[in-house]
């Protein structure tokens, strides 16, 4: 979904929800209920997840203690889990894109508001381990500060309120539902940038939904753009991925006449939910062969409706044989653009075309192809 017009209002201040928008709470969550559910003899299956996105704790207490039929009430569940959460908040990191944002606009003199339904004193906790982020925020609310939470837009007004700004001159940016709603109904402008995979579709309300932070535009509404982006890629701090090349999904050669060197996922998933769907690039090695450059794409490939989020690495050199069971090194190093779906098989194989020749000039400037050097490669 694009801004239609963009600038059509003069944004002065964002405020930002904290957990799935900041923050990658989900794994988390997930591990916690867990455990919790394990001692009652129940498997959290994920079938809450959406559910309790975006909730109060009392209510996403509330949900599962109902779904699960757990005999305890919603307050002593929480009392259960907290301890938990407590103990893991050293752990969370940061979303891609997080600490790009907060340092852009705080060096561009933004004010930022970090508004969340969780307690203040758990936001405190949490945002403590993640350097300046507490100095960046001119205003920090919390659920329990306010009378209702989100879906409620109290916790705007009252940001609006303390920055002494109208509601109209405030951008929220939102992970939710719950989210998105209270920020629309407080008349702010609204960016949804939804943690869960592939509910892209449930945002109709906010006014732009994007990808991950790496994708936020803040020129659209008035704020000072990114300029970190060279050449069409944007660099990341690198990260690391291995293992044997598997067998590919049936259409890398056959359907796209591109020969993906594919990993599997099975010891990834944590390192998989960090990173946004979408097209990175940098450098492969293989231990018998050498050190190519690579493009990839992460994610569900919608054109070909993928159930699990894969990883497709793309080696940029002619091979004359399959190297099926070969270790695979990748250090990825820059990021290109977010995943998305085609009208066509012929466009989306323009598409990866396209991000072939975007990494392959990229990789040799000095910023990207000093990588190449990295031991990881070379190691087995």
């Amino acid at each position: 979904m694009s801004v239609a017009n963009p600038l059509r209002k003069s944004i002065k201040c964002v405020i930002l929800d904290l957990d799935g928008t900041l923050l990658n709470t989900d794994g988390i969550v997930c591990n916690v209920l867990k455990v919790s559910l394990g001692k009652y003899g129940k498997e959290w299956d994920g079938r809450e997840t959406l559910q309790i996105a975006g909730k109060t704790p009392f209510e996403a207490a509330s949900a599962v203690v109902e779904d699960y039929g757990l005999p305890c009430s919603p307050i002593e569940f929480i009392s259960e889990i907290s301890p938990l959460f407590s103990d893991q908040w050293c752990n969370i990191k940061a979303l891609p894109g997080a600490n790009r944002l907060i340092k852009h606009l705080k060096s561009n003199g933004v004010p930022m508001v970090l508004a969340s339904n969780s307690p203040r004193e758990s936001i405190d906790a949490k945002i403590s381990f993640h350097d300046g982020w507490k100095d960046s925020f001119s205003v920090i609310i919390g659920g329990d500060e306010v009378r209702t939470a989100k879906p409620s837009p109290d916790i705007f007004f009252e940001a609006a309120r303390r920055l002494c700004m109208e509601p109209s001159s405030c951008l929220v940016i939102e992970d939710s539902l719950p989210g998105v709603t209270a920020g629309k109904a407080a008349e702010m402008e609204v960016v949804a940038v939804p943690s869960l995979p592939k509910q892209s579709h449930l945002f109709t309300a906010a006014d732009e939904v994007i990808n991950s932070l790496l994708d936020l535009q803040l020129e659209k509404w008035g704020l000072p753009p990114f300029t970190d982006w060279v050449e069409g890629t944007l660099p990341v701090d690198p990260w690391y991925i291995g293992g044997p090349v598997i067998k590919g999904f049936g259409r890398g050669s056959k359907v796209l006449g591109i020969p993906t060197a594919n990993l599997s996922t099975k010891d990834y998933s944590d390192l998989l939910s960090e990173h946004p769907a979408g097209v990175y690039f940098g450098w492969a090695g293989l231990s018998a062969r050498g050190i190519f450059k690579m493009v990839m794409s992460i994610g569900w490939n919608p054109y070909f409706s993928n159930k699990e989020k894969t990883i497709e690495p793309w080696l940029l050199h002619e091979f004359s044989e399959d190297f099926y069971g070969e270790e695979l090194r990748l250090v990825i190093v820059g990021y290109i653009r977010p995943e998305e779906n085609f009208p066509s098989l012929e466009s989306l194989i323009a598409k990866i075309h396209e991000d072939r020749r975007v990494a392959e000039r990229a990789l040799d400037l000095p910023m990207y192809s000093s990588h190449k050097n990295d031991a990881y490669l070379r190691s087995s």
